[in-house]
């Protein structure tokens, strides 16, 4: 939600153009809180002026959203004061008809959503009713997210370093090639840790209270998931609209904690050292720092379940879109007369 009109204005006003340097930052104009980007966190899309295959895509995307009806957006109204923003700035209207995944109610419902399980999930909640109230963290990075073998290796170790409870979500391709994980690594944590490779529960998982903080990439998704479910995060951005997302986490909500990603690429990522990793964690999730975070990211939680309860902001923006539609399909429709 709020990403669509941070990307929105960086393309109408072009600030990263007033920049000396890739790593100068710059404010984000016309967005209700004061972000602030550099242009290593910028696609080379939406900073080149030379016109591509994708920048027409995108045009005619633009183009196309001008002359549609309104704007559907996964987000809710308490969330962020960008759908105002949206209708002010753009001249669009817009509803905010969620989070989804608030719609899986039970625990099969929660299961469920997405891709099939890779593990059984009666064996990942056993296992999470095992451990104390936001004791653990959960690691996912989606299925696009790259990352170097030496990257996976130093991951690995900050987890460990770390000393906390976890689940890690290791992707198939990435647990063909295991010459990443230290030596000793799953022995060493199996009393600690639960590695699920290939496809995880998530909104299962982050729904449970052993969960107490998320490792995550930021696509939106999973940041919506993360909010909805009261999880503190550390933002771990690398590409997409992802970085735009981890500044809603880390400086608007103030629920997050973010690595020091500086560089949007789609190409494999390095550089992020052990113990940046397991002081972010430990940041999120011992202390009172990370009490602050639990508490705020809950406020958070509790508005996003009363927003898509009957008479919140989302169930009546649902309303009023069901009924909305309804208007505008009947003012269309062309009578039809048969002249037989």
């Amino acid at each position: 939600m709020g990403t669509v009109n941070l990307r929105s204005s960086n393309r109408l006003n072009k600030p990263f153009k007033n920049v000396s340097s890739d790593s100068e930052t710059f404010v984000v104009p016309n967005l209700p809180h004061q972000i602030k980007l550099t242009r290593t966190q910028l696609s080379p899309l939406d900073q080149s002026d030379e016109e591509s295959v994708m920048s027409m895509m995108m045009k005619l995307v633009r183009e196309s959203d001008l002359k549609s009806y309104r704007v559907i957006f996964n987000s809710f109204y308490e969330l962020e004061d960008y759908v105002e923003h949206y209708t002010k700035v753009l001249g669009r209207n817009a509803w905010a008809i969620c989070p989804l995944s608030l719609c899986n109610m039970d625990i099969e419902d929660k299961a469920e959503r997405g891709k099939q399980s890779s593990i059984d999930n009666h064996e990942c909640m056993k296992w999470l009713d095992s451990k104390k109230s936001s004791s653990v963290i959960y690691v996912c990075f989606g299925s696009i997210a790259n990352f170097t073998a030496s990257q996976l290796h130093e991951l690995a170790m900050g987890i460990e370093a770390s000393g906390q409870e976890f689940i890690w979500v290791v992707r198939t391709d990435q647990q063909d090639n295991k010459d990443w994980f230290p030596e000793g690594f799953e022995e060493r944590t199996k009393e600690k840790g639960l590695i699920i490779r290939g496809w995880a529960p998530q909104v299962l998982i982050l729904d449970h209270e052993a969960v107490g903080a998320f490792v995550t990439h930021c696509g939106w998704n999973s940041t919506l998931e993360g909010i909805s479910a009261g999880i503190p995060m550390v933002t771990w951005p690398l590409s997409a609209e992802q970085f735009f997302n981890e500044k809603l986490v880390t400086e608007v909500l103030k629920t997050g904690v973010g690595l020091g990603s500086m560089l949007w690429q789609t190409t494999p990522c390095e550089g992020v050292k052990r113990e940046a990793i397991a002081k972010a964690i430990k940041r999120v999730i011992v202390g009172e720092e990370a009490e602050e975070f639990r508490n705020r990211a809950k406020e958070y939680k509790e508005m996003a379940r009363q927003a898509v309860e009957e008479g919140g902001s989302s169930y009546c923006g649902l309303s009023n879109l069901l009924h909305d539609l309804s208007t505008y399909s009947s003012t269309c429709m062309t009578p039809y007369v048969d002249e037989r």
